[in-house]
């Protein structure tokens, strides 16, 4: 590999608008790091495009000399599949140009895009896309997964309002994929991960939000988690489409609307956003409050774009990071009854389980529509495991399997595929269900010889 860069790389260099940056480098380390600290992986070379010709050439350099790629977008990825050792990191995180046609309600987007950045280009003209909770995560990889979050059960999943890509495909070639030209491949970019190209610019459909949001948190005492969780669970069965409520379990961390001496304490919040007219929302929640005696609440009218940036500080790059998930058609009281007795045990400060609520919009798509197929989800478990130190590795992973395994037996079909980590490539199958034979077809059509395998791949053969 050293060979190959003192012979190749400096006439790669001149092929490129962006930087190409090596091993040595005074920003190497700085650039290869991602989001989940227990991936540390070392590429050969990272190369810092700035356009589509920049992912092109890329692509092509490292067909020819045969090197294993990864793509990096937001580099956000629990599995860490951003950045590969001794390959070619291709880093799309400078691409974050967003043009929005209010008119047509439509945005274009470059793939290094976080939410935030979105977020921002449609608030300005009162729209928004269905896109998730953590404002540093990237737009492409949430996208290419799936995606949901506090406007899904309105709007629909983010692939659900994905019009276009523009994709470099395995060749080093370029492709347009919609509805109406290669509707394969964009029947696949919808949820089926990086396997099939590197998307270069998405188009999404934008509806109406805000840029005020009903929205905030409702915190009780761990000792009621028994009665909030049933009620929680039946509650968000019948509600509106315009009302998203999730639910979260985890220490306290010291958010000014509680008293000090609850910050520490094993809580269940209530985390909820109302899309419609904020006076009919708060009629709609006041049943939340009953749920149990709070210990506080911080409910109110905000910028959408602050709401979505509410969860940051819990979020932050550079800890350890280890997760599990399930989908839920509904909450049984065994799954609640689990539930309870693991976050009764968290193994670190960090760690937390949250149900994310889907439904509404999500599941009145068919199941065949697209890659993305958990349509029956109305719930999404993410046993997340998060800490600072390796010290504490073997406890938290233990404790997240356990749960995991505890736990499935409530689960339902399918998983998403953004929440899988890099040890579950047996799960991939199982997360696509039914859909797995049609994508296994696709990529022997698009990526015959796997070049795009870092990803929750799915192998050709």
């Amino acid at each position: 590999m050293e060979q190959l860069q003192r012979a190749t790389f400096d006439e790669f260099k001149s092929h490129v608008r962006g930087d190409v940056v090596l091993p040595g480098d005074a920003n190497y380390d700085e650039v290869r790091q991602i989001w989940n600290a227990m991936v540390d992986r070392k590429p050969a070379a990272i190369v810092r495009c700035t356009s589509r010709d920049d992912v092109v050439q890329a692509v092509r350099f490292a067909r020819r000399h045969e090197l294993l790629v990864s793509v990096r977008g937001g580099g956000h990825n629990i599995a860490g599949n951003a950045a590969c050792d001794d390959g070619l990191m291709i880093d799309l995180s400078l691409m974050k140009r967003v043009e929005v046609d209010a008119k047509a309600r439509r945005a274009t987007v470059e793939p290094g895009c976080v939410l935030a950045d979105l977020d921002a280009a449609t608030q300005a003209h009162g729209l928004a896309t269905p896109l998730g909770i953590n404002s540093t995560t990237g737009v492409a990889g949430l996208t290419l997964g799936g995606g949901f979050g506090w406007l899904s059960r309105t709007y629909g999943m983010t692939v659900d309002n994905l019009l276009s890509a523009e994709v470099v495909t395995a060749d080093g070639g370029l492709a347009h994929a919609s509805e109406l030209e290669n509707a394969d491949l964009f029947w696949g970019l919808r949820g089926g991960g990086g396997n099939f190209g590197i998307v270069t610019s998405f188009e999404f459909h934008l509806h109406p939000v805000g840029p005020d949001v009903l929205s905030g948190l409702i915190v009780f005492p761990f000792d009621q988690a028994k009665a909030v969780l049933t009620q929680f669970a039946r509650f968000t069965e019948t509600m509106p489409d315009e009302l998203n409520v999730w639910m979260v379990t985890r220490k306290a961390p010291p958010l000014p609307f509680l008293p000090e001496q609850v910050h520490g304490k094993e809580i269940v919040a209530l985390a909820l956003c109302y899309a419609g007219d904020p006076t009919a929302g708060e009629k709609l929640i006041e049943p939340l409050r009953s749920f149990g005696k709070a210990y506080g609440e911080h409910v109110g009218v905000q910028p959408y774009t602050a709401w979505q940036q509410a969860f940051d500080p819990l979020l932050t790059r550079g800890a350890r990071n280890y997760w599990k998930s399930h989908n839920f058609v509904r909450l049984s009281d065994d799954a609640i009854d689990t539930i309870i007795e693991y976050a009764g045990r968290l193994p670190s400060p960090l760690c937390e389980i949250f149900i994310g609520t889907i439904g509404g919009q999500t599941a009145r798509v068919a199941a065949d529509a697209m890659a993305y197929s958990s349509r029956d989800a109305n719930y999404v478990m993410n046993v997340h495991g998060r800490w600072e130190t390796a010290a504490e590795d073997g406890r938290c992973i233990a404790w997240a399997r356990e749960f995991f395994a505890r736990s499935q037996p409530f689960a339902s079909g399918g998983a998403y595929i953004n929440f899988l980590t890099q040890d579950e490539g047996e799960r991939i199958e199982f997360a696509y269900g039914a859909m797995y034979g049609r994508l296994v077809e696709l990529k022997k059509k698009y990526d015959p010889g796997n070049f795009f395998r870092m990803n929750q791949n799915i192998k050709p053969d």
